[in-house]
């Protein structure tokens, strides 16, 4: 049995319509949903980026993350860090089990000098050129007659090197949509599947920025949901709507939705040629993200390490079953991005390694079944958010570097306000000071699992000094 992990960075969990979405174009993912088992409240436990896909492809939780700045990235977040080398990962363990193992990805910060994500990959494929990744010319000259629609939002071209330049310079190049990064990712990963002719089964990690800013679909994507929609001014916004016209923030929607629409239809024609190769039949599919992000809830834009409401934490989570097993099953309670590995495993009948200890979800949907955790934990830089059914709360988990901006402390009511948008801590101190007992109690008792050997010439604080 062949085994197909999709993970496409930033789609908002709410925004397709198999979750209930009305306005966005899902058609594609919404027929694999009714294909799979789709459940209602997966969520991530460790955010943003690198974190969230260690989780997944280690069935490991990280949470309290460990604190490795790292020579060669800017990036500078608790849990931004290479794999340790006690990992086992999925390719590792399906590459020893006779599996061939691809990644097809554009997420360049696992590609970074030092990161070794493509761990137990026979084949690795990087599309160039996301973000901050030193692809294309950083060329002011060629970009100049759309770079006031990109600095409308004050991005100053006195900075040749700025990264939107870079990126900006690579859009204006776009002839249609197989220029996008989603269109480059996933015609590279089609041609290896048409290209595959082993005897053996394959498991191949399909790993993509999109929807991740900035927000610049192709225009036809993009004027489906505004008429006057413009891709170089949605691109990058600012992370507030403060001073932002009614207009504005419209062309901004439009940009993230004809994204996530644009992912959908790449998704479709993926599986199209699944379907082609005759390896529907036998092959698993998983569909998720690393996270969401805020599109205007409480006037915030982008994700954020205090911004770990649903919105962000909450993810899409389909697995498909070729043989049609739990099709159209919808599993209600939590369960995370750890339980990714050690379910998908299991259903192929492979062993799960022992460092695992996320936990099979599959018997949940086939059964019929909810989850019963209670509680979960989600983090993000040093703040965590710890989540029942009754309540979100939100604090550092550890004291934020004054760099940060220092702490904050939020909580929500549920039932009352789904959407998260009302903090009600005032009013309720006493479930606030139960989740954080909580939460430190959680962080006291996992500490020892969420160290290990990063490996020669990756250094980092002592072990004892490394949560702070």
């Amino acid at each position: 049995m062949n085994l197909v992990l999709i993970c496409s960075d930033t789609f908002r969990w709410d925004y397709l319509g198999c979750y209930g979405n009305e306005w966005i174009e899902t058609p594609n993912l919404d027929a694999l949903a009714s294909e799979s088992a789709l459940y209602e409240q997966a969520f991530a436990e460790g955010l943003p980026t690198l974190p969230a896909r260690r989780v997944m492809v280690t069935g490991r939780r990280i949470i309290p993350f460990e604190y490795h700045p790292q020579h060669s990235d800017k990036v500078t977040v608790p849990g931004w860090h290479p794999l340790y080398l006690q990992d086992v990962t999925l390719a590792e363990r399906l590459l020893a089990s006779g599996y061939a193992t691809c990644m097809v990805t554009d997420v360049y910060h696992m590609m970074k000098p030092d990161k070794n994500f493509h761990r137990g990959m026979e084949y690795w494929y990087w599309v160039r050129g996301v973000e901050d990744d030193r692809y294309n010319w950083r060329d002011p000259e060629r970009v100049k007659d759309v770079w006031p629609t990109v600095a409308s939002w004050g991005q100053k071209l006195d900075d040749p090197r700025h990264w939107l330049v870079q990126h900006i310079n690579g859009r204006v190049q776009w002839q249609d949509e197989r220029d996008s990064f989603a269109g480059r990712v996933m015609t590279r990963a089609s041609e290896w599947v048409r290209g595959f002719r082993g005897d053996y089964p394959f498991f191949m990690w399909i790993d993509m920025f999109d929807p991740h800013e900035p927000w610049d679909p192709p225009m036809e994507y993009g004027k489906r949901y505004d008429p006057n929609f413009d891709p170089y001014k949605s691109a990058f916004p600012p992370g507030t709507r403060a001073d932002m016209s009614e207009e504005d923030f419209r062309t901004i929607r439009a940009g993230y939705a004809g994204e996530c629409t644009l992912v959908d239809a790449w998704v479709g024609r993926f599986l199209d040629v699944l379907a082609e190769e005759d390896l529907l039949e036998e092959t698993i599919i998983v569909f998720t993200s690393d996270h969401g992000c805020m599109m205007g809830e409480q006037d915030e834009i982008h994700k954020g390490s205090t911004r770990i409401r649903n919105q962000v934490t909450q993810v899409p989570l389909l697995i498909r079953h070729p043989s049609g097993e739990a099709a159209g099953a919808r599993v209600k309670g939590f369960v995370q991005h750890q339980d990714i590995m050690p379910t998908v495993l299991s259903m192929m009948g492979e062993e799960v390694p022992e460092r695992c200890n996320g936990e099979n979800i599959w018997p949940l949907a086939v059964e019929g079944r909810d989850s019963e955790r209670e509680q979960i934990i989600s983090a993000f830089g040093w703040h965590a958010s710890v989540r029942n059914q009754a309540w979100n709360y939100i604090a550092p988990w550890a004291q934020p570097p004054e760099s940060r901006g220092g702490g904050r402390t939020e909580l929500y009511n549920l039932q009352e306000d789904p959407e998260e948008l009302h903090d009600v801590i005032e009013d309720h101190p006493e479930v606030a000071e139960e989740m954080q007992q909580w939460m430190d109690d959680y962080m006291a008792e996992h500490r020892a699992e969420t160290t290990g050997d990063l490996g020669p010439g990756q250094t980092g604080p002592p072990h004892d000094q490394a949560y702070i």
